[in-house]
């Protein structure tokens, strides 16, 4: 479960990073607002679909906020003056948490009662396969997209040399926002995935969850759809399993061990060849 978020925060990093060359350190903000926009709602006894469903509009909503003054209004200064705002934007998402719903741990209802089923020894819960289709299909949604739309060809032309863009008349723009709407959806959606699954939020949560998203991206590849989603999926993975066998005090150094061991053996990632690229052999 953990790895299908770390995966979709990572997929909003790489949107940003490989289209843009822009690391939005605001994502994790988005991925906070995401789940606290959840549970703010479902309090208030708003559907959990249609709360859902609002949460996924305010995080596109606050990156087009980023958008405006993170990029479009700083881009041509230094080019660390972006990256340094977007990290002022999740400083902001936070404390305005803060203001408006509190510092202390907020925990939504049990919305789904006890729908299990047993697979073998594996017990799977409604919300967590729930969690796991959806993620699926907005996942083959992107990629349909990048790969066979006219909009995915101008992302990838974009991502591959902005200057060439530019001289095939793809006004970028036009585009850059909806970079940014993508990312922010990808990243409320896996703050809507964790709320509804862990069922407890509060307004730092998205740092940690940023720095592992951070690292699938880089353990799969820097830029690459796939390879921030098979990364998620291993640092996941490498949570459960060091959990399992050696307790939660060993779980930072098992993932961040593994990253500096692919770093080392393969320092471009498991991933390569752009947006949609291949696996390194």
């Amino acid at each position: 479960m953990l790895g299908s978020v770390y995966a979709m925060v990572a997929v909003a990093l790489t949107l940003s990073i490989g289209i843009l060359r822009f690391l939005n350190f605001s994502i994790p903000g988005l991925f906070m607002i995401g789940a606290m926009a959840t549970w703010a709602l479902v309090h208030r006894a708003i559907p959990w679909p249609l709360a859902a469903g609002a949460a996924l509009l305010i995080g596109a909503a606050a990156s087009l906020l980023v958008e405006f003054f993170t990029w479009r209004r700083m881009r041509m200064v230094e080019h660390f003056v972006p990256l340094v705002s977007s990290m002022a934007f999740l400083i902001l998402f936070e404390h305005l948490a803060i203001v408006f719903w509190g510092s202390e741990l907020r925990t939504l209802p049990a919305l789904f009662g006890n729908a299990d089923w047993r697979v073998g020894g594996l017990v799977i819960g409604l919300p967590q396969l729930m969690a796991l289709i959806s993620s699926m299909a907005l996942i083959f949604i992107l990629t349909q997209l990048l790969a066979r739309t006219r909009l995915g060809r101008a992302l990838r032309t974009i991502a591959e040399d902005s200057d060439t863009a530019l001289l095939l008349g793809i006004d970028i723009g036009r585009i850059v926002p909806v970079v940014f709407v993508m990312s922010g959806l990808f990243a409320a959606f896996a703050g809507v995935v964790f709320a509804l699954n862990y069922r407890q939020v509060h307004p730092f949560m998205g740092e940690m969850v940023g720095l592992k998203a951070i690292s699938a991206m880089i353990v799969g590849g820097m830029g690459n759809v796939w390879g921030s989603i098979a990364g998620g999926v291993i640092i996941g993975m490498v949570e459960v399993m060091s959990i399992g066998y050696f307790g939660a005090d060993f779980v930072d150094i098992a993932v961040y061990g593994l990253l500096l061991l692919i770093l080392f053996i393969r320092p471009t990632g498991l991933f390569t060849g752009g947006l949609v690229g291949h696996a390194r052999l």
